[in-house]
């Protein structure tokens, strides 16, 4: 029976026959070495050229917003301040860590990578948006499960996966790396709410924009945390990954689909609802609380049942 492994030519006839650029290969013509070397620099470089990536359309997209919160600095405030409830449920998942906190510093290059990827998930939904908003009806739910949902929470993966995943060295690590990922994207999706709330007020000069961007960054305030907690399921399962090598692939992905699913859910949620609800800003913030609520219920349930066995593992 014919090795699966190699091709047939070689099964058959390896160390018989030089079968260099037929069915076998080595470096051995300069082209070869160039190729080799060539390889070598991208493969080392591809996370910065990622990283250059998502700082050009950064500064191509969003750093408009950055400048005027500095021109304006209560703007500032208002996104600092908007992103404190998320950033709380960050310091409980760092601080509940049953193994060990994770380093300040990993965690600050993943919350500055999930601000800088935020660029890529703004410029594939501006593209992408206009597709699905001719499409009656289910058009706009189906643009948060096929787009936003799939490309934000893999963009945060991503901060994950470039800033944090070598210093993960346990499987809820990387919910701690998931919870600060999604920490960036708010803290810059919040900014840039905000900041449009304060020039769309300004240029209607219809009402003070600071109480706009005030009000804005209040409804923001509840939307935060859910950031975290989707990708904080993602990380859990890329800490899951990193230790069933055999079956890293298909366990990345499930931890982006469920993200996704969930993220997806919220935002059809509180795009249809109102249509069919009496809503007004009190039933947004109580649906977006319990939302939240249930969502942290089961990352909670799925922490303490790591945590369960980790106790019996260090105890036996």
């Amino acid at each position: 029976m014919p090795d699966q492994d190699s091709d047939p030519v070689a099964a058959a006839l390896s160390g018989s026959i030089d079968l260099y650029d037929v069915a076998e290969w080595e470096p051995r013509s300069a082209l070869d070495g160039f190729s080799v070397r060539l390889y070598g620099a991208l493969h080392a470089s591809r996370r910065w050229l990622l990283i250059a990536l998502a700082v050009l359309l950064f500064v191509a997209q969003l750093a408009a917003t950055v400048l005027l919160a500095i021109r304006r600095p209560e703007l500032g405030v208002l996104a600092a301040l908007s992103v404190v409830p998320a950033l709380a449920i960050v310091g409980y998942l760092w601080y509940g860590d049953p193994t060990m906190r994770e380093p300040l510093e990993p965690l600050a290059v993943t919350f500055v990578l999930a601000i800088l990827f935020a660029s890529i998930a703004a410029l594939v939904n501006t593209l992408l948006q206009p597709l699905f908003q001719f499409v009656p009806v289910v058009g706009m739910a189906v643009f948060f499960f096929v787009v936003v949902g799939p490309i934000e929470e893999t963009v945060k993966w991503l901060a994950i996966r470039v800033g944090g995943y070598g210093t993960i060295d346990a499987v809820v690590d990387g919910v701690v790396y998931g919870a600060v990922a999604g920490l960036g994207f708010a803290t810059i999706e919040n900014a840039l709410y905000i900041s449009q709330g304060y020039t769309q007020a300004a240029s209607a000069q219809n009402g003070d924009p600071i109480v706009a961007a005030l009000q804005t960054a209040t409804s923001r305030a509840f939307v935060g945390p859910g950031h975290v907690l989707y990708s904080s399921f993602a990380g859990y399962y890329l800490g899951l990954a990193k230790f069933n090598p055999d079956d890293a692939g298909p366990i990345v992905v499930k931890g982006i689909v469920v993200a996704a699913l969930i993220h997806a859910v919220y935002n059809t949620s509180v795009t249809y609802l109102p249509a069919l609800l009496p809503w007004n800003t009190v039933v947004f913030v109580g649906f977006v609380v319990a939302f939240d609520a249930a969502v942290g219920y089961l990352l909670y349930r799925k922490l303490r049942r790591y945590r369960d066995h980790y106790e019996r593992a260090t105890n036996a």
